[in-house]
């Protein structure tokens, strides 16, 4: 199973909070932290001493605590790559590349003594990941991450996401990516209009960015980027990250029934193997609840989104759960009774045949 984290900005924030949205996330099964250097200004110490207690909490809680650094910062504070007891001393699990060396440092960096792992840029699109696997690293303190996005429409196309994942799949390294808190208030940088790794992230409900990288896959961790997330989100980025199946959220008709209610909301749903194009069958639906009464009811023609069932006037079909992923015409036998919310349509191109699906309610 992958984890779930969080990020915190130390210099940007206080030890009260940061410890409250540590204790918070811990909570709810979060066990990652990012954390970034990139924006500290002061010798060594200084950023020991700032940086130390909020790690040092988070590692108390069993919280693997990644530091985000580039090889300018080492400069700045006098750290070498071949030595990496700067990290160790800070209580830091990895530290992140956000830009990276040449290939053998990187490798060189992951057999270092002190078990640090070394966490690096998914997002470049580029051999960089075939280049440090050419330098033997050890692939258990090798890891990606992609990296995310404060300005709109700067976040990652979905191709190119799923084209720099596939790289690191390949080689079976630990893969992170972040979505984005719209109760959070800052990141990192001076900037941000949300902080996401995938640009169409950006304005989507937090548990339905989670949905999509679970049904997308390859991605192994999601962390949310920017703090602080409000509990609310926290919650429902862990149900979502932990169910076992994604619960598509709907928006049911007025008129649906309370048969309808019980096929919908208190039965199993399974994505049909033999799939159309047209609709997306939950068959079993029709066996379990066939002596139920499904009236005629809403019966216009179907979109796309639409959730449908069988009423009487389909024989067999009556009581049969369908998802319609076309337009097309209604002869009178299926009973429209919701759709999908308009913010989740688009994760029907995800759901895969044999799969499991419930629904969510919503208003």
């Amino acid at each position: 199973m992958g984890k779930l984290g969080i990020s915190i900005y130390p210099e940007r924030s206080t030890f009260e909070q940061d410890k409250a949205y540590l204790d918070l996330a811990h909570q709810y099964g979060f066990k990652r932290v990012f954390t970034s250097l990139l924006e500290i200004n002061g010798d060594k110490d200084e950023v020991l001493a700032g940086f130390k207690k909020p790690v040092d909490y988070a590692n108390s809680l069993g919280m693997e605590v990644m530091v985000d650094i580039n090889p300018a910062l080492f400069e700045q504070l006098g750290v070498s790559y071949d030595d990496l007891s700067f990290f160790n001393d800070m209580g830091a699990d990895g530290i992140r590349l956000d830009l990276g060396f040449t290939g053998a440092e990187e490798a060189k960096m992951t057999r270092n003594p002190y078990g640090i792992k070394v966490e690096i840029n998914m997002s470049q699109g580029t051999n960089y990941v075939d280049n440090i696997m050419s330098y033997s690293p050890n692939p258990e303190l090798l890891l990606g991450s992609h990296n995310f996005y404060p300005m709109r429409y700067s976040g990652l196309a979905l191709d190119h996401f799923i084209y720099c994942t596939k790289k690191f799949n390949q080689y079976n390294l630990n893969t992170m990516a972040f979505v984005n808190s719209h109760d959070a208030t800052f990141g990192p940088w001076p900037f941000s209009d949300g902080l996401v790794s995938l640009e169409r992230h950006r304005d989507l409900d937090i548990a339905t960015q989670v949905k999509h990288m679970k049904l997308l896959g390859g991605i192994n961790d999601i962390t949310i980027a920017n703090a602080y997330a409000s509990e609310a989100e926290i919650k429902a980025m862990s149900e979502a990250f932990f169910a076992a199946e994604p619960a598509l959220k709907i928006v049911p008709s007025a008129s649906i029934t309370d048969n309808e209610r019980i096929v919908l909301f208190e039965s199993e749903h399974s994505y049909r193997g033999d799939r159309s194009e047209y609709i997306l069958r939950s068959t079993m639906t029709r066996v379990w609840h066939k002596d139920k009464a499904f009236p005629a009811h809403d019966t216009r023609d179907i979109k796309r989104g639409d959730i449908l069932i069988g009423n009487v006037a389909f024989g067999q079909y009556k009581g049969e759960t369908q998802i319609a992923l076309k337009d097309m015409p209604n002869q009178g036998q299926i009973n429209v009774v919701g759709r999908i919310s308009d913010d989740e349509l688009f994760l029907l191109d995800y759901i895969q045949p044999w799969s499991g699906f419930t629904f969510e309610e919503v208003k």
